[in-house]
């Protein structure tokens, strides 16, 4: 008997095994897929990287601002700030730089970036100077001068054809009306217009052919028939924007536009190379250690995951070629940034796909209808980063709009590779039928312990909240007691002045004073680190005493120096431009919640968000570090952060409320239902918060000095963004919500009190 049992049991289990044989196999060829795609991805990632446009502050290089005023004491406008634009954009090709940034600040200001350029004094020559407008004759003798044309007289026409011209305003008109007179009777009749005409390379007879082109410093060359009195027309074969180019450099070429340095800086290329490589480490380190993170929370699920991370990241790099856009550090520091915060959609949706199947679904319908449940939480949170994102790039300058350039791409990408690539390989391996029964390997679910874990009492979160929010009011108090000793540790960024960094630190401070006396440079502060030396003076270096200061530590110390330096009136911008930027974010982000949600979520999110900022500002006075323009980039990227992470608590909050049955709730029963959503998104928020931190922290660890300011206040918004969300969000909207539930029920019993009132009127129906 008991051999018989043994038979059909063995017989049952050979049948089993050949059932889930198929599913083996398809499990199998999927997993080739994810391998093939991972090995794919990592191959064409590093030479992608390499190809990728480097800024100054990667590979070396001059940066340098400009105000632009007329010389001739008009005022100024966007007319001439347009034409030195274009003309500055023509003068930087004869220098060689392949991916020049220059960006208007303001209403007068230029920003020119040159990554790669060696000979800075060169570059500021070329750049600086006023461009030169002449006409010549067809043998390169000159004719006339810009002193004939009216300033910024150049304008966009039509001829007689219809097609686009351009007009020339002409003030000298007998100069103009000798030299055309004479010039009709040439041979060759042509007046050829220069702009930045240089005798020993530029010559009609060699570039005729090139004429009007980017090749060639011959911007036009004009058939002329008769002598002209008054204002004529140059007209040819012009497309529209052929003759907008040509507007735009005659008029760089006519305008008396001055150029004042207000700041400038210099990166060598070794400070480059160096920054590269270790932020470079530091994000393989960040980068690596979210995956391990997440295959150890969530296992298989955790591998696709990590391949949609690289997925992402490739994809990330390609967007940022695509777009011929130059990678910075705070690009690279955003890009890391991003990838913890791409993670969080993963973190959501198997979050959800966890409940489901708490509930008893299937892992099929649980990975639909938790796809389907995350998605309006993933889309809201994105949204209002984005909404960040775009306020810093508009209004941000320098470095804030290249850390707010990548964050758009990131956001964006996080969209299409987070959500659409990785749910379409997680449902690709649920078909398999696979990893039905095999849940825990599938995505780290163990039903018995999660119904034992729901069967706990809940626990009330929301008793804490006091305990955070005086801790939150201690810091902060105690940061105003420092500020009003000592002040804030500000950065060249934010005060008038000039950082000297030596990349060396075999160098004494005395030695450096007695330095600093010798160049006759007033000292702010001697900082040696384990890897350089940071000296700032309060002195605004001029041009030549930027090469002197350069000159003397490059010879005595024999070492690589990087100067920056900042006028007063940069310094006043700045400062104008971060409040405003927070502000309009805030504002911004209380009007979406209060039109996606209610107002009392909106503004209990915004206070927590000033909170937050409020904290962050409170370490970098506490901790004396120094507050840059990169610390804007961190206050506004952790509002963007730590609005999503509110949104995701109040996401769930409204989901359970919507389970109850009446509308206007006691505030016990508000905190009741606070205090469940808070146990629902826990672990999601210290995954979140994990996977965001965990770059960070390696771009703290092993990344450069020229960011450690927005790593530091990275580390402390996590923190504290994280657990204002959790805790202080809901007590807020607990309170807000019950001040509006009470006023509600007050006018709704006036309303019955009302009506009663009027149905007993004495003498009428009594």
């Amino acid at each position: 008997m008991m051999k018989k049992e043994k038979k059909v049991k063995e017989k049952k289990i050979k049948k089993e095994r050949k059932k889930m044989a198929p599913e083996k196999k398809k499990m199998l060829g999927k997993t080739t897929i994810l391998v093939v795609i991972a090995a794919i991805v990592c191959f064409l990632i590093v030479p992608l990287f390499k190809s990728l446009n480097f800024g100054l502050d990667l590979q070396g290089g001059f940066e340098i601002l400009y105000e632009v005023s007329p010389i001739d004491g008009s005022e100024m406008n966007s007319d001439i700030l347009n034409a030195t634009y274009k003309s500055m954009l023509k003068r930087i090709d004869t220098l060689g730089v392949s991916e020049p940034e220059i960006t208007l600040e303001g209403d007068d200001r230029i920003r020119v970036k040159l990554a790669g350029v060696t000979n800075k004094e060169e570059a500021r020559d070329t750049l600086s100077t006023v461009a030169t407008l002449t006409f010549r004759d067809s043998e390169d003798n000159l004719l006339m001068t810009s002193d004939v044309l009216e300033a910024g007289g150049a304008r966009l026409t039509t001829d007689s054809s219809g097609r686009p011209a351009v007009s020339l305003a002409v003030k000298d008109k007998d100069t103009f009306y000798k030299v055309t007179n004479a010039v009709k009777d040439y041979e060759n009749n042509v007046i050829v217009i220069w702009l930045d005409y240089n005798e020993m390379t530029d010559s009609y007879a060699s570039e005729g052919s090139m004429c009007g082109t980017d090749e060639s410093n011959c911007i036009s060359a004009a058939t002329v028939s008769e002598g002209f009195a008054s204002d004529v027309i140059i007209q040819g074969n012009f497309s529209e924007e052929e003759a907008s180019n040509l507007v735009d450099l005659i008029n760089s070429g006519s305008l008396p536009a001055k150029l004042t340095e207000v700041s400038s800086k210099t990166v060598g290329a070794s400070f480059g190379d160096a920054t590269l490589t270790m932020t470079m480490y530091a994000g393989i380190a960040g980068v690596l250690a979210i995956i391990i993170l997440l295959i150890g929370i969530y296992n298989f699920a955790g591998i696709i995951s990590a391949v949609s991370i690289l997925l992402y990241t490739l994809f990330v790099f390609a967007a940022f070629w695509l777009v011929g856009g130059v990678l910075t550090l705070p690009g690279i520091a955003a890009l890391i940034l991003g990838i913890g915060m791409a993670v969080d959609a993963n973190v959501l949706t198997y979050s959800r796909i966890k409940e489901e199947l708490l509930k008893g679904r299937s892992l099929e319908t649980a990975f639909k209808n938790g796809s389907k449940a995350s998605f309006g939480t993933i889309l809201d949170a994105n949204l209002t980063t984005l909404l960040v994102a775009i306020i810093m790039f508009y209004l941000g300058e320098s470095s804030v709009k290249g850390f707010a350039t990548m964050l758009i791409i990131n956001i964006i990408v996080t969209m299409i590779t987070m959500v659409g690539i990785t749910r379409i390989l997680m449902k690709m391996f649920v078909k398999t039928k696979y990893f039905d029964n095999k849940l825990n390997l599938f995505i780290g679910v163990n039903l018995e312990n999660i119904k034992q874990d729901e069967k706990k009492k809940t626990y009330n979160y929301l008793g804490l909240s006091k305990f955070f929010a005086a801790f939150s009011l201690i810091v902060i108090l105690t940061s105003c007691v420092m500020f009003a000793f000592k002040g804030m540790n500000l950065g060249i960024d934010f005060r008038a002045g000039s950082d000297i960094t030596l990349a060396t630190t075999e160098i004494s401070e005395e030695d450096l004073k007695s330095d600093l006396k010798e160049l006759d440079l007033d000292e702010v502060s001697i900082d040696i680190t384990s890897s350089e030396t940071d000296i700032r003076v309060s002195d605004e270096l001029k041009e030549s005493e930027v090469d002197e200061v350069e000159s003397y530590f490059l010879e005595k110390y024999n070492t690589s120096v990087d100067i920056g330096v900042v006028s007063n009136v940069v310094k006043q911008d700045l400062i104008t431009n971060a409040i405003f930027s927070i502000v309009i974010s805030l504002i911004g982000i209380i009007l979406y919640i209060t039109f996606r949600f209610k107002f009392s979520y909106g503004i209990s999110s915004v206070i927590c968000l000033v909170h937050d900022a409020l904290i962050m500002v409170a370490s970098v006075i506490l901790l004396r570090v120094e507050v840059n323009s990169m610390f804007i980039a961190a206050v506004l990227a952790i509002i963007g952060y730590s609005i999503n992470n509110t949104i995701v608590v109040f996401d769930r909050v409204r989901e359970n409320l919507r389970k109850k049955e009446k509308d206007n709730l006691s505030k016990d029963e508000l905190k009741g239902v606070v205090n469940v959503s808070i146990k629902d998104t826990m672990s999601r928020s210290i995954y979140t918060s994990l996977t965001t931190l965990l770059p960070v922290l390696a771009l703290l660890l092993m990344g450069s000095r020229e960011i450690l300011t927005f790593n530091v206040a990275m580390i402390v918004g996590l923190i504290a963004g994280t657990y204002s969300s959790l805790l202080l969000a809901g007590w807020l909207y607990v309170f807000f919500a019950s001040k509006a539930s009470k006023k509600r029920k007050n006018n709704k019993n006036k309303k019955i009190t009302k009506e009663v009132s009027e149905k007993i009127v004495k003498g009428i129906n009594d």
